[in-house]
C-alpha cells in the first residue's frame, strides 16, 4: 500500500492515453514522479511524455496487475474507465484517487442529477427516459422544447439531441437511438460558467476563479478567466464545489459546469470527476494549474495556491484550425500547447491557446 505523501521518484499510474493524460504526465514529472500510462490505443500523446506505457483494454487483468506492481497510485483523464476497473485496482492494493464512487456519478447522468440535489448542488428539472411513454410523460411534465441526452458516455454534444414539440418526439427518441436516456427541462440561462475545485486527502478545498465558457456546435470553443462575478455569485460556486468535493469524499480536482440564471442563482449542469478543458486557463494563468493541483492531491501533498496572475482567453483549437500554429506562435502573448496528435479530424480538439492580459481590477 502507498504510504502518503509520496515520495518523489514514485509511480502514478493514468488510465487514458490523451491530452488530458498528458498534460497530467507533464505536472507529475516537474514534482518528479514517474508516470504510467494505460490506455487501449498505443502511440497516443500522453505515452510519448511518460516513463512507462501499456497498450491494452482498461480491464485488461495482466495489464492491472503489472501496473499494480509498478505504480503507488492511479487516476484516470476521462470519465468513461469502467468502475469495475478501480475496484479491481484497489483490489489489487492500488490506492486510486478519486474512487470508483465519482466514476460511477458522472457515468449516469440521471444518477448524477439525482447526487446533485442530494447534494444541496440545484439542477434543471429532469426526467429519467426508458421507453417512449416515459418520453412523452416527461415533455407533458417539463415542457418543449427539452433537452434529451443518453443517460451514458455523451460528450462533446454527442449522444443529445433537443424535442422541439409534442410531435417530434418519436423523431427524437430514434435520434439517440432509443437508448436508455434523461430530459433535461430547458435552462433559460444568461451564461455557462465553470469551476475548477480541488480536494486533498486531508479534506482541504481550494477552488480557482470560475470561467465563463462559450461553445460552438457542441464543443467548448472558449473559457476567459477569472470571470466578472458578484462576491455573491462566487461565493454561491465556491459552495456548490466543496458540497459535492465533500459529499464524494473527493480527492483530486474536478470540473463543474454552472448555469448562471437570470435572477443570479446558479444551477449545475455537470460534473467532471478529472481534470477539465476549461480549466485549462489555469496553466498559464495561475500559481498552480489544474494538472499540478491534481497530481498534488492524489499524491498527499499540500494543495497549491490558485491565485491568479492574469486575464486569459483559453480557445481550442479543433481540426485544421492547428496549422495556423506558427502564427500563434509568433503572438506575444499567446501560450500554445499543442497536444501531438496526429490527424487533424473535423471536431477533434488538436491544441490550445491561451491569450494572456493583465488582470482586470
Amino acid at each position: 500500500m502507498a504510504v502518503f505523501p509520496l515520495a518523489p521518484g514514485s509511480t502514478i499510474a493514468i488510465l487514458g492515453g490523451g491530452q488530458l493524460g498528458r498534460m497530467l504526465s507533464l505536472a507529475a514529472a516537474r514534482l518528479g514522479f514517474d508516470v504510467l500510462i494505460l490506455s487501449p490505443e498505443a502511440g497516443g500523446g500522453a505515452g510519448r511524455v511518460s516513463a512507462h506505457t501499456l497498450a491494452a483494454p482498461y480491464d485488461d487483468p495482466e495489464a492491472l496487475r503489472t501496473l499494480a506492481g509498478i505504480a503507488s497510485v492511479a487516476t484516470f483523464e476521462f470519465e468513461n474507465v469502467p468502475a469495475a476497473v478501480v475496484e479491481a485496482l484497489q483490489a489489487l492494493g492500488v490506492e486510486v484517487a478519486p474512487g470508483p464512487l465519482p466514476l460511477a456519478v458522472a457515468q449516469d447522468r440521471v444518477d448524477e442529477k439525482t447526487f446533485l440535489n442530494a447534494s444541496g448542488a440545484p439542477t434543471v428539472a429532469f426526467a429519467a427516459i426508458d421507453t417512449l411513454a416515459d418520453l412523452r410523460n416527461g415533455i407533458d411534465r417539463l415542457g418543449a422544447p427539452a433537452l434529451l441526452k443518453t443517460r451514458r458516455e455523451g460528450y462533446d454534444g454527442k449522444g443529445q439531441t433537443w424535442v422541439e414539440n409534442h410531435a417530434d418526439i418519436e423523431a427524437a427518441y430514434d435520434r439517440i437511438g432509443r437508448a436508455p436516456a434523461i430530459l433535461e427541462a430547458r435552462a433559460d440561462f444568461v451564461r455557462e460558467l465553470s469551476v475548477i475545485a480541488a480536494r486533498g486527502r486531508d479534506g482541504d478545498v481550494v477552488a480557482y476563479p470560475a470561467g465563463e465558457n462559450h461553445h460552438e456546435a457542441g464543443i467548448l470553443r472558449r473559457t476567459r478567466a477569472p470571470a466578472v462575478l458578484s462576491p455573491a455569485t462566487r461565493e454561491q460556486a465556491e459552495t456548490i464545489a466543496a458540497r459535492i468535493l465533500t459529499r464524494l469524499d473527493y480527492v483530486g480536482v474536478i470540473g463543474v459546469e454552472l448555469f448562471e440564471m437570470k435572477d443570479g442563482h446558479l444551477l449545475v449542469n455537470e460534473i467532471a470527476p478529472r481534470v477539465h478543458n476549461s480549466g485549462h486557463w489555469t496553466l498559464d494563468g495561475c500559481e498552480v494549474d489544474q494538472f499540478e493541483q491534481h497530481i498534488r492531491a492524489i499524491a498527499g501533498w499540500p494543495l497549491g495556491p490558485v491565485t491568479p496572475l492574469a486575464q486569459v482567453e483559453m480557445e481550442n483549437l479543433i481540426g485544421a484550425e492547428v496549422e495556423a500554429w506558427p502564427k500563434l506562435a509568433a503572438e506575444a502573448e499567446a501560450r500554445l500547447w499543442l497536444y501531438g496528435k496526429g490527424e487533424a479530424r473535423e471536431g477533434r480538439k488538436m491544441g490550445h491557446v491561451n491569450r494572456l492580459s493583465p488582470l482586470k481590477g
